[in-house]
């Protein structure tokens, strides 16, 4: 929408108060504007005889002006300097005050108020930062063994991400005292990996090792992790792996995988019951086959409502 402004010159011969008394204060005056409000800057001067440009002062910033709100110099010009006549700023007795008004145009910040001024803020690169503190690990003070290879990382990254960690540092246990984890049940790439994404949030790959991080994920609380695992193994689900995913996820408590799996064995059981997982799932864990069953019926059944009434034959 175009601004439309209309400004005045407010002037004080004799100044405003005691300090300024023997100056000519000036100053510029917003009095309507059809937004509510207006950044300006300003400039004052005197134009002489020649019409020439004397005694300039300008204001140094943007100033914010409201309907009724003035802003300008309180001791613009000695008024003795002003009266004499050799100085030749009054011809014919006129003072002639040439003002040039800068409307600044408008930004908005995400608060919504009007500001000049636009920086470029820098992409936050912690993820970046925390992987390399991760590759490099400087600082590091607690090892983590795994099959015979070591991680060296950081007590603190490693309990603010897992409360499995956190709990793990946070009690008189062996891990505390010794400042070494040893890790058991996960194999090097898989920790590497659980690892990174600790320190990242990402976990580059994910496709590879989707069954072996979920467990990792779920033994160490990572519930993101867990999820995007559900989320990698749900994209591959098919024919011949739907039993064993179901498993899995029954195993590692992956509610969302877990009725996915169920969906998809339902809508393909005829092909799903002729594979050996399945065949395997009948005997190791037959209660998942009741759950299936039973997620199949609750979608055949009509929902309830009241009897129909018959038509009489005549």
């Amino acid at each position: 929408m175009r601004q439309i402004q209309k400004w005045c010159l407010r002037v004080n011969p004799k100044g405003l108060d005691e300090e300024s008394k023997d100056y000519l204060s000036l100053y510029l005056l917003l009095v309507s504007c059809n937004k509510s409000e207006v950044r300006a800057k300003f400039k004052f001067s005197i134009l002489n005889a020649k019409r020439e440009e004397t005694k300039a002062m300008e204001s140094q910033r943007a100033y914010r002006f409201v309907q009724g709100k003035d802003w300008g110099f309180k001791k613009f010009i000695r008024r003795d300097f002003l009266l004499d006549e050799a100085n030749g700023l009054l011809p014919d007795d006129k003072l002639t005050i040439f003002c040039e008004v800068s409307v600044v145009a408008d930004s908005v910040n995400i608060s919504g108020q009007s500001n000049t001024i636009q920086f470029k803020v820098p992409e936050c690169r912690l993820p970046e930062d925390l992987g390399t503190l991760f590759e490099s690990q400087k600082f590091s003070d607690v090892t983590l063994t795994v099959c015979g290879n070591e991680f060296r990382a950081h007590k603190a990254i490693l309990a603010a991400r897992s409360p499995v960690f956190s709990a793990m540092f946070e009690h008189e246990m062996e891990e505390r005292k010794q400042n070494r984890v040893d890790i058991t049940d996960v194999d090097y790439e898989v920790l590497k990996e659980m690892l990174r994404f600790i320190y990242t949030g990402k976990a580059t790959n994910l496709e590879k090792m989707a069954d072996d991080l979920l467990a990792a994920a779920d033994k160490y609380a990572l519930e993101r992790l867990k999820v995007m695992c559900e989320e990698a193994l749900c994209t591959n689900l098919a024919i011949d792996n739907a039993a064993e995913i179901l498993i899995l996820a029954d195993l590692h408590s992956a509610d969302q995988l877990k009725a996915q799996a169920i969906d998809f064995i339902n809508t393909h059981a005829t092909d799903v019951m002729d594979t050996s997982g399945f065949k395997t799932m009948v005997n190791t864990h037959p209660h998942l086959i009741a759950e299936a069953f039973r997620a199949l019926a609750t979608q055949q059944i009509p929902p309830i409502g009241p009897p129909r009434k018959r038509v009489k034959q005549s």
